[in-house]
């Protein structure tokens, strides 16, 4: 059969979880053995998140096939345990992009180029080779931003097209909206959601499921009545959705709701009962967690935790196998010196290093990596984390006091991580990196190779700069184990200090491929070795 759509817009205000809705009613889906998969339209003009602050965006996601896209695929990826791919992001600036690029070489045969058709052509395009790959029963398509931007404005217009193209018999329109809660009168205001709804319907769009973020407790019925009068929703898809302990919960509550029996009517949908066995397992065991253990999260982008969500996220995941709650010390990179990183990092039963780019911060980076390895603290070193380890390895070990990354210093005498070959005549930045999945042949006997359980593996990766392999047999000899190289044996993929009971730098992002049902083997040995602290 032709792929069924839903379409998730956001109403009120921004950041109401419109995302982890999204990424819910997919696992609801795909555990009624429908065959899942998921998209992200997002209104800005950059090209992609790639170039972008994590201040501004959090974290950049990568997919297999080196997609740098919006934090909430690592959300849909997690939810629905499916690889997503280059049509799951969309930004505005790619579509204009697009678009121009095709007038500038005469595409349009001289036309005049106009937002309809050719904007909503071009964002269409996304929608249907999305659903053209693997066969999917279900594409849940997510709109950024909020109902009433003009930014979004263009994608509206476009999933308004499609339902009326695909048959509306076919699509589902969601609508997520905030109903909030005056504490001076004590009481839930439907207005807001209301002139939500007003504002979706000026663009030609009835949504059929209201979902109403609400954090003060249980909506009353009369508001629910309320709001499916006047937002001519049936009442039974009027939903609502109430913060919860854990975020693994979400798609137990809203199927607790009837989220995913309202979809599955509205589509006609002939599906057996949910099999949820693998979330409920999941959230039972974190309900169950007692034992505590704390890791020092040692980066420059503390202040937003967004900027290393999966990397938290899989440190979840690896707790909540073990047996154990894992409490992030966010540790400020740029603040930690020689004078306080015994009172900072003292308490950590471990200590990561995230992935990054830029000078600021990197001191604080390299002296965490000491710490960890000089006092035996379980240690795991992202991408640049595990560059850090390779300069501070090189500078305390091999006694090469100015070793660094040509990265931060050009001119050192001691250049352990360098530039891509490659790369060297490169100017501009977005996707120029080694971006997504290489293949990693790990050395037996080393502490990954027995994690993973397998000798080759597949990572994605987000990076420029490499180990200098002029320092590889220098850096064995000294006692770093090369545990992980590329199929050629030509790029350094994982260190390890084997005398330590886990001292592990990778080069790749593990944190991209760990699921809450599934933690990553990285990850796993990690929390296992601060476990035993």
């Amino acid at each position: 059969m032709a792929a069924k759509h839903i379409f998730v817009t956001g109403g009120v205000v921004s950041g109401i979880g419109k995302g982890i809705t999204a990424a819910s009613i997919g696992t609801l889906l795909k555990a009624r053995g429908l065959k899942v998969t998921m998209q992200k339209m997002d209104p800005y003009i950059n090209i992609d998140p790639g170039t972008m602050s994590p201040y501004q965006h959090g974290e950049v996601f990568v997919t297999e096939d080196g997609l740098e896209g919006d934090l909430d695929l690592g959300h849909y990826e997690r939810f629905i345990d499916e690889n997503l791919n280059i049509y799951s992001n969309l930004t505005a600036g790619k579509v204009y992009w697009d678009v121009l690029t095709a007038e500038r070489k005469g595409d349009y045969l001289g036309g005049t180029v106009q937002i309809i058709p050719h904007i909503t052509n071009q964002i269409k395009s996304y929608i249907y080779r999305l659903s053209e790959t693997n066969n999917p029963d279900v594409v849940i398509t997510e709109i950024g931003g909020t109902v009433g931007d003009i930014e979004s404005q263009p994608y509206l217009e476009t999933i308004r097209q499609v339902a009326s193209e695909v048959g509306r018999e076919n699509c589902v329109f969601v609508h997520v909206a905030l109903v909030p809660y005056l504490k001076a009168s004590q009481e839930y205001k439907s207005k807001p959601a209301q002139h939500s709804v007003k504002t979706l319907l000026s663009s030609g769009i009835q949504p059929d499921v209201l979902v109403c973020r609400a954090d003060s407790g249980a909506l009353p019925q009369d508001i629910k009545d309320k709001l499916a009068l006047f937002c001519n929703v049936p009442k039974e898809n009027v939903i609502e959705n109430l913060d919860v302990n854990c975020l693994y919960e979400i798609p137990l509550f809203l199927e607790s709701k009837g989220l995913a029996n309202a979809i599955v009517k509205r589509l006609k949908l002939d599906v057996p009962a949910p099999d949820l066995k693998n979330w409920e397992d999941v959230v039972a065991k974190n309900s169950a967690l007692t034992k505590e253990i704390k890791i020092a999260l040692v980066g420059k982008y503390v202040s937003l935790h967004d900027a290393y969500l999966s990397v938290a996220e899989s440190l979840y995941h690896a707790g909540i196998k073990n047996g154990v709650k894992v409490k992030i010390d966010w540790v400020d990179s740029d603040k930690l010196t020689e004078d306080n990183i015994d009172k900072v990092l003292s308490g950590a039963d471990g200590i990561l290093v995230p992935g990054g780019f830029g000078n600021r911060g990197i001191e604080g980076k390299i002296l965490a990596a000491q710490y960890a390895r000089e006092r035996d603290i379980p240690y795991l070193g992202i991408c640049l984390g595990m560059q850090v380890a390779v300069v501070e390895f090189a500078r305390n070990i091999l006694g090469y006091k100015d070793a660094n990354s040509t990265e931060f210093n050009q001119a050192t005498g001691a250049p352990v991580i360098d530039l891509m070959e490659g790369q060297r005549n490169i100017d501009g930045l977005g996707g120029t990196m080694r971006l997504g999945r290489y293949e990693c042949v790990l050395q037996e006997g080393t502490k990954v190779a027995k994690e993973y359980g397998k000798k080759e593996i597949g990572e994605r990766h987000r990076h420029r700069y490499e180990f200098n392999n002029k320092y590889r047999d220098e850096m064995r000899e000294a006692g770093l184990t090369i545990a992980g190289l590329s199929p050629d044996e030509n790029l350094v993929e994982i260190v390890e200090f084997p005398t330590n009971r886990w001292h592990v730098g990778v080069q790749f992002h593990p944190e991209f491929k760990s699921r809450p049902t599934r933690p990553h083997p990285v990850f796993d040995g990690f929390i296992k070795a601060a476990i035993e602290i």
